[in-house]
């Protein structure tokens, strides 16, 4: 638990508030009557994906992986009650996780593993520039 008061939680919420993006992409273009194609989707995935490699891997955090984890399980908590919020205004219909509960842990393992992967690949950039926490 220790290690977890360590993380840098700024970085962390504000990680996870940028992954926002590709929700409110979706719920925007799908408002209008055009919903987002995959590409655009998958696109919005890697943009953000490199951002948090970047960030993480070309800055001195010390658990890079743990961070990224602990952000796409922030990320996953985030995009539930932004969609929990937002689909009634948009659809009039509760859609997404809350509407199918049981969906929520999917929402957060699938996330958690986006951070792993992410956190894996911005340690292996702290490693080429020469970076290496001290515990």
């Amino acid at each position: 638990m220790d290690v977890i008061k360590k993380l840098h939680w700024p970085l962390i919420l504000g990680l996870a508030t940028l992954a926002l993006v590709q929700p409110l992409v979706g719920m925007i273009t799908a408002a209008g009557g055009v919903p987002a194609a995959p590409p655009v989707r998958v696109g919005l995935a890697i943009m953000i994906s490199i951002v948090w490699i970047a960030v993480v891997g070309l800055t001195r955090v010390r658990h890079p992986v743990l961070t990224l984890v602990v952000a796409g399980i922030s990320y996953g908590v985030f995009e539930t009650v932004l969609s929990g919020v937002m689909s009634p205004v948009l659809t009039g219909d509760l859609r997404g996780p809350l509407a199918m509960p049981w969906t929520i842990i999917a929402v957060l393992i699938t996330n958690a593993i986006w951070g792993a992967i992410a956190g894996l690949l911005a340690l292996a950039v702290q490693r080429l520039r020469g970076f290496r926490p001290q515990q």
